[in-house]
């Protein structure tokens, strides 16, 4: 077995893995940039004098000997009780910091209930016993998180504190179990919202003893799912007086972010300085060598091409994930599906594609004994990755290839556990992983992380590059750009990397069309009563929702409150995280064997009939998807080809009467607005998409061996959008021409966007846009701005209402951006379907000066 490298020796000079990068110099003209992040000396500090002296003893048996001076800061925090913003780096220990005060609270309760009952002779406590609740976004983080506990009681020695993970796969006989005998419970926002506010008379002795809440990985809450997750807690507090309980304290702990006690104090709901920021991070930390790498021009489109980040023309993408809605919470939630006429031709030389150079990367590291994570952009990716690793590696270092795997979403959770395990034992050289791995599953000791292309937010970019050189080592990070104009300005600007600020958490509870789900769920746990809607937000705008919520009978107004009178739950309004329904089961058929699932909105592109679907390097063919069953089934076989599935999508402007967009029932029709001979409109549009057909491709020369047709269901999102419309006269008159159009629209749809989240208090993910220079509902050139979830969620109504001042924001920012031909801070978007092409930056502020030379005066606006 190869032996992990050394650390370096030179205090100056980079880590010595990047000259495997470059292979001793070969590769080195790919490099655009390498810097060096300085080592920081940890800052110890004594353990509290209140902590449990058996935990303390576990903590030191598990080699923690002393603190860390922001594990203390932040446990005394919680220790006093009150609200905590713990924001700190990757593998900074910010659990020891929230379970040491937690489990001490716990053990202390449990003590005074035991002396209570001796001395009273009886089952009930003077003191309550209290409880712990902790969240996370997935699944995983609370199963990683109830193992590392259990690895603390038991090196503590503690027998009293009962800790269970909670979710919608725990069985009925465990639940129960867990109901009446659990001190601390794992689980996630949507067992929470689903399953045990509305049982919670069934939960109440963990709610009247609830005295923390840890919310694991804040920076997951943002968005749509972030205003929803803010107002499920708020339910959580009001059942918790209800019960009798105190208010509990809320820890929620984050990587580091732009204003983390003002996030969290609107996660919580409550004043940002009435949460305590711990911020400063005292942990050992390595040298970090971070090189910025752009691949290398190739002759001819091939394998290396056409990889899993390709799209072709038109957005069309192989099997890519839910155009739409993701459900893991730190992948978008929406792309920017913007369907432009147009589409520039090849590039006349063209990169390697990411997947191929990280491929080779991870291959070499491995070779060199180094243990490496490469993280991409879709499952797709993360197989190919380490499928081509594995084949780089068979002829000259056989023995390593069952040292390289993939890790996903979709897999089985035992086989997420099993990879997690191996890559901690070094069982693993290698994994390839989309962005499941940047939550805190805790993974240390890794020699590099390799980064597949632009993760979308430079939050996201630390939090996977905090995965090399944890626990004290020099590590090594590489950001590997796709061909794509914003990869390509980041790695040659490569301070829009390390000098920009990180970006703040953005979401809104008070979104009325977030609101009225959550007050509908609060109200059948028990009726609102007066005194309860500040806690939802203003009492005035809770109380116009809940009139609009009357009014359509959803809610029944009485003197003593509201009151929901529906058999149904109300829990089901809400659908916290936009999923798009149950995910697809992939089943191999002649055994009955769940390989693993597939979410609803990727399944007609990645799992169709015929398809080919890679399973940790084994392919099977789909011999049938049965949407109606939700499953597919696919049969083992070595094929020499791949599949690449073509969609096809279009925005339709829903109107009553319309029979080929028609509105939803009870919707308002439309509303329009002139500027002159420019139209604004607001309303319901219905985004249709369809996989309608799939290419055979050989390996490895790419030729296509022929396309079949698909006969699958159009796949509608019915939504709300914001769109406005030039007349073709305005346009030329501005100098933009039938062939400059698509460009400059694009472009002028992604700064848009881009820029209504500074208005509408919504995140870039929570939005999708379509551009086009004639569109048949208006038969002009428009730009449409849509709410990427159901029904819509406010944004695009946001847009509307600021039309003027939205527009000349987004033409100051793209004409002040001082770069020639577009970049990240202005046009170009982290999630575009096209690949960011055809812009035009140009084009976009004489597009935009155009619209707004026919804005209204101030005096036309008031009608004075």
């Amino acid at each position: 077995m190869p032996a992990s490298p050394a650390p370096p020796t030179d205090p100056d000079g980079p880590h010595p893995l990047l000259d495997v990068l470059t292979a001793h110099g070969a590769r080195a003209d790919r490099l655009t940039h390498v810097r060096t992040l300085p080592a920081r000396v940890a800052e110890h500090a004594d353990w509290p004098a209140w902590a449990d002296p058996d935990l303390v003893a576990g903590a030191r048996a598990l080699g923690a000997d002393r603190p860390w001076t922001h594990q203390v800061v932040a446990a005394e925090a919680v220790r006093r009780g009150d609200h905590v913003a713990l924001a700190s780096s990757t593998g900074s220990g910010k659990s020891l910091a929230f379970w040491l005060p937690a489990l001490t609270t716990v053990r202390e309760t449990s003590a005074a209930r035991s002396v209570s009952r001796q001395e009273a002779g009886r089952i009930e406590s003077v003191g309550r016993h209290g409880t712990v609740l902790y969240l996370s976004p997935t699944k995983a983080l609370a199963a990683d998180q109830l193992t590392a506990l259990t690895r603390l009681l038991d090196a503590s020695g503690v027998r009293d504190v009962r800790a269970a993970t909670c979710d919608g796969d725990t069985p009925a006989e465990e639940r129960r179990w867990i109901v009446d005998h659990a001190d601390v419970v794992l689980t996630n926002p949507d067992f929470l919202h689903f399953a045990l506010l509305p049982g919670h008379r069934r939960w109440a002795r963990l709610l009247r003893g609830l005295r923390h809440v840890v919310v694991d990985e804040g920076h997951a809450y943002r968005g749509v799912f972030g205003a929803h997750v803010s107002l499920v807690l708020r339910r959580l507090t009001r059942l918790v007086e209800h019960h009798g309980g105190a208010a509990p304290s809320v820890v929620v702990a984050s990587a580091t972010s732009a204003e983390p006690a003002a996030s969290a104090a609107r996660l919580i709901g409550t004043t940002p300085d009435a949460v305590t920021a711990v911020t400063q991070d005292t942990s050992p930390s390595g040298r970090r060598t971070v090189a910025l790498w752009r691949p290398p021009e190739i002759a001819s489109y091939g394998l290396e091409r056409l990889g899993s980040d390709d799209v072709g023309p038109g957005g069309a993408r192989g099997a890519a994930e839910d155009p739409w809605m993701l459900p893991d919470p730190l992948e978008p939630h929406a792309a920017e599906d913007d369907q432009v006429l147009t589409v520039a031709g090849a590039a006349d030389h063209p990169r390697r594609s990411a997947t191929a150079e990280v491929a080779d990367l991870l291959a070499d590291l491995a070779a060199q004994g180094a243990r490496t994570l490469a993280f991409t952009r879709s499952r797709r990716g993360a197989e190919s990755v380490a499928q081509q690793a594995r084949d780089h590696l068979r002829p000259v270092a056989g023995e390593l290839v069952g040292r390289i795997a993939a890790y996903r979403g979709g897999y089985l959770p035992e086989e997420r556990r099993a990879l997690e395990q191996a890559l901690r034992s070094g069982e693993l050289l290698g994994l390839a992983t989309t962005n499941a791995l940047e939550l805190g599953v805790d993974i240390s000791g890794l020699d590099a992380v390799l980064v597949a292309g632009w993760p979308g937010t430079r939050m996201s970019l630390w939090q996977q590059a905090g995965r090399a050189g944890r626990a004290g080592a020099d590590g090594l990070v590489a950001f590997v750009a796709r061909e794509d104009p914003l990869d390509t300005y980041l790695v040659t600007h490569p301070e829009a990397v390390f000098d920009a600020p990180l970006e703040a958490i953005v979401f809104d509870p008070t979104n009325p069309y977030v609101l009225a789900p959550q007050l509908c769920a609060a109200a059948q746990e028990i009726p609102l009563r007066t005194e309860d809607l500040a806690r939802f937000g203003s009492p005035e705008q809770v109380r116009d929702v809940l009139g609009v919520l009357v009014a359509r009978g959803l809610l029944r107004r009485r003197p003593s409150g509201w009151y929901w009178t529906h058999a149904q739950p109300a829990a089901g309004m809400a659908d916290l995280r936009g999923a798009g329904g149950q995910p697809v089961r992939v089943v191999e058929a002649t055994t009955g064997r769940l390989l693993g699932t597939v979410d609803a909105g990727s399944a007609d592109g990645q799992v169709h009939d015929g398809a080919v679907y890679v399973h940790q390097g084994v392919t099977f063919v789909v011999d049938r998807l049965d949407l109606a069953d939700h499953v597919a089934l696919v049969v083992r076989r070595d094929v020499d080809h791949a599949t690449w599935s073509r969609e096809v999508m279009e925005i339709g402007v829903a109107r009553p009467g319309d029979d080929e967009h028609p509105a939803p029932e009870g919707s308002a029709p439309p509303r329009e607005r002139e500027w002159g001979p420019v139209t604004w409109g607001l309303g319901p549009v219905e985004v249709t998409s369809q996989v309608v057909s799939f290419q055979r491709r050989r390996i490895p020369d790419m030729q296509v061996l022929d396309t079949e047709a698909l006969d699958l269901p159009a796949r509608t999102l019915g939504t709300t959008a914001v769109w406005w419309s030039v007349p073709d006269h305005v346009l030329r008159a501005a100098g933009v021409d039938a062939d400059a159009a698509p460009g400059a629209l694009h472009a002028a749809e992604h700064a848009a966007i881009g820029m209504l989240p500074l208005l509408a208090t919504c995140d870039r993910w929570d939005l999708g846009g379509v551009s086009t220079d004639l569109h048949p509902d208006t038969g002009e050139a428009t730009v449409f701005v849509y709410d990427a979830y159901p029904g819509g969620a406010g944004f695009a109504e946001r847009g509307y209402e600021l039309g003027e001042s939205w527009l000349r924001a987004v033409r100051d920012a793209v004409q002040a951006c001082g770069c020639a031909d577009g970049c990240p801070a202005c046009v170009q978007s982290p999630k575009c379907g096209n690949d960011n092409s055809p812009l035009d930056k140009a084009g976009a502020v004489r597009v935009l000066d155009a619209v707004l030379a026919h804005a209204p005066t101030a005096s036309e606006v008031t009608g004075s």
